[in-house]
């Protein structure tokens, strides 16, 4: 990756679609591992962005990555709202039976 402030966005971006298609999978683990390296991306963009400010253009387009991976956030939420019930369920099963 070119050292750009944008192109950590769009690695943002690239890493939340991966998550989006684990989570259409249903897989959990790969969400996981996705969310992980968004994490190290971010804090990556934040130190970047300290010292480099974007161009006009790279401003009009960090807004159509931005919206795209709240798309995907918005998605992925929805596809996981599901496995988050059954996982609640269990741990209230599970913390019932402690008490």
């Amino acid at each position: 990756m070119q050292d750009r402030l944008l192109n950590y966005y769009t690695a943002i971006e690239e890493a939340s679609r991966q998550m989006l298609e684990a989570a259409r999978r249903e897989d959990w683990d790969a969400v996981v591992r996705c969310e992980g390296v968004c994490a190290v991306l971010i804090e990556q963009l934040r130190f970047k962005a300290r010292t480099e400010e974007l161009s006009r253009e790279d401003r009009a387009e960090k807004m159509r990555v931005m919206q795209r991976i709240l798309r995907h956030d918005a998605e992925i939420r929805t596809l996981a709202e599901p496995w988050l019930s059954q996982f609640d369920q269990l741990l209230d099963g599970k913390l019932q039976v402690i008490h």
